[in-house]
């Protein structure tokens, strides 16, 4: 292939139909055709439910993937990503002699990983290479989970780097022996999970795949991106027994229970323990259950008991328990409220996180369930600088938080997130926010006041970030311009 010619042949994701769109242009789904009238008298609720959101960033190319103009397209290799199949081969002939250059400098890549390079002479600015699993009937839970972590690993590395679209090429190659339809059931639900509970800044996904592949992708996209109530219903049987978990991660049984070797000892205690084994002997309180017996540490500080090494060592390990039961407990009624999310960056490159006050009805929810979600999102996100902007706009008093859970949370959280934490945004706060915000900041926590910022408008907020870096819920949009009139985007740039 002759890279200059190749040129000409990009393809510009803005021209290919989205996956909901192709539901008219086939005219009457073969799945709904195939099925008898009883299914669509399911009475169970799907585990993937139409979203039309969804399905519009959804494409399904037949073709080659490195001819996409996506902010960065996926590249299968092996761990010394100088892989000879057909997908690499293209992408390395089309980007030039550079990327083999670059990817040296990377020092390989493990199974799961990915790592990330310039895309050079591809229409995509990025390249996310990955290495797929060896798959091994013997060995077959170890290879989904390492399938999944490509997968999980792309996405991740893409909303980090806020990018907006990218082209996925079937990540599974035929020397490696993973069968296609196995590995289709993994790409398709955690790209779904991925994108239900962080993916607001990634506006597109293609599936790249090849002739023969294509049949495959076609028959188990609409049982995870229905395009409709009714293919919804229609696909309800055929959905595996095994979905994963809330981010479409494979479950394994085998790993809830540990037993160690000296059970007694601190130090050599799995993180990933049985949870069950453990609340058993601390109480039924739900924070007493993942803290243990509070009032007997604090106790042992006072007489000179447990050293300050030894006390940071018991909340990393109750931190941790939260952490293992926020990655196994089945989050999405929390992540639907999207009352957290993550989008862009800001002018010092930090991460921006965003919560919509307005979004989280206090009274209705599982407050401990709110607080696992919380961390669960926030867990790979702290380990880096990252600021917080907070909406309160047209908040009532059934989306406050009290002051109680507020500590509970910033107790059990992991010294990173206060370290890592450099500004709180407290957009649109009303006179008694602000006085709540500064008792609990004085008397409550440490170390947070002087990261907090009352900004009355958004104009203040895109001195901080620019507003093609954050997703602002379109009623902040309208209340901001009704108190505060319209936001010029020229008077942004030009501050």
């Amino acid at each position: 292939m002759d890279p200059l010619g190749a040129r000409s042949q990009f393809v510009d994701i803005q021209t290919l139909p989205t996956w909901q769109q192709q539901l008219s242009d086939e005219g009457e789904n073969s799945l709904l055709d195939r099925s008898d009238g009883s299914l669509s008298l399911q009475a169970f609720p799907s585990p993937f439910p139409f979203r039309a959101d969804l399905n519009r960033k959804i494409i399904l190319f037949t073709g080659d993937v490195s001819l996409l103009n996506c902010t960065a397209v996926v590249n299968t290799s092996n761990e010394s990503l100088n892989d000879k199949n057909p997908v690499s081969e293209s992408i390395h002939q089309l980007a030039g002699p550079e990327l083999r250059d670059e990817l040296l400098k990377l020092k390989g890549c493990r199974t799961g990983e990915a790592k990330l390079t310039k895309g050079f002479n591809l229409a995509a600015r990025f390249i996310i290479h990955t290495v797929g699993p060896k798959y091994k009937a013997k060995y077959r839970t170890a290879a989904e989970s390492s399938l999944y972590s490509c997968y999980r690993n792309i996405m991740q590395l893409a909303a980090e780097r806020s990018m907006t679209s990218v082209g996925f090429c079937v990540v599974t190659t035929p020397k490696r022996g993973y069968p296609l339809e196995d590995a289709t059931h993994i790409a398709f639900r955690t790209v779904r999970r991925f994108l239900e509970n962080h993916g607001n800044s990634i506006e597109v996904v293609v599936f790249a795949v090849s002739e023969t592949e294509e049949s495959v992708y076609k028959k188990l996209l609409p049982l995870y991106y229905p395009r409709s109530e009714e293919e919804e219903k229609a696909c309800l049987p055929l959905i595996p027994a095994d979905i994963g978990n809330s981010e479409g991660e494979p479950i394994v049984p085998e790993r809830q229970i540990r037993i160690t070797e000296k059970p007694g000892s601190l130090e050599d205690e799995c993180e990933e323990e049985s949870l069950e084994l453990d609340l058993g002997q601390v109480g039924n309180h739900a924070f007493a259950r993942m803290e243990g017996d509070v009032d007997k540490q604090r106790k042992q500080i006072l007489q000179g008991q447990m050293s300050e090494a030894a006390m940071q060592k018991q909340h990393q390990r109750n931190y941790s328990r939260w952490l293992c039961r926020a990655r196994a407990e089945d989050l999405s009624d929390i992540a639907a409220l999207k009352a957290l999310y993550q989008t862009g960056v800001d002018m010092c490159g930090r991460t921006v996180m965003v919560v919509v006050g307005r979004n989280i009805p206090v009274t209705l929810i599982d407050l401990e369930k709110a607080l696992l979600y919380f961390i669960h999102v926030m867990d790979h996100i702290t380990v880096k600088e990252y600021v917080m902007v907070y909406f309160h706009t047209l908040t009532g008093e059934h989306n406050h938080l009290n002051s109680d859970f507020l500590k509970t949370l910033y107790e059990i959280v992991d010294i990173k997130y206060k370290r890592n934490l450099k500004a709180f945004y407290f957009v649109h706060p009303a006179f008694r926010s602000k006085v709540s915000a500064w008792f609990f900041t004085t008397f409550s926590v440490s170390g947070l006041k002087e990261k907090v910022r009352y900004l009355d408008n958004l104009q203040q907020l895109f001195t901080c970030i620019k507003p093609e870096q954050i997703d602002i819920p379109p009623f902040v949009l309208e209340y901001d311009a009704r108190m505060n009139g319209p936001h010029h985007p020229s008077e942004a740039s030009n501050l």
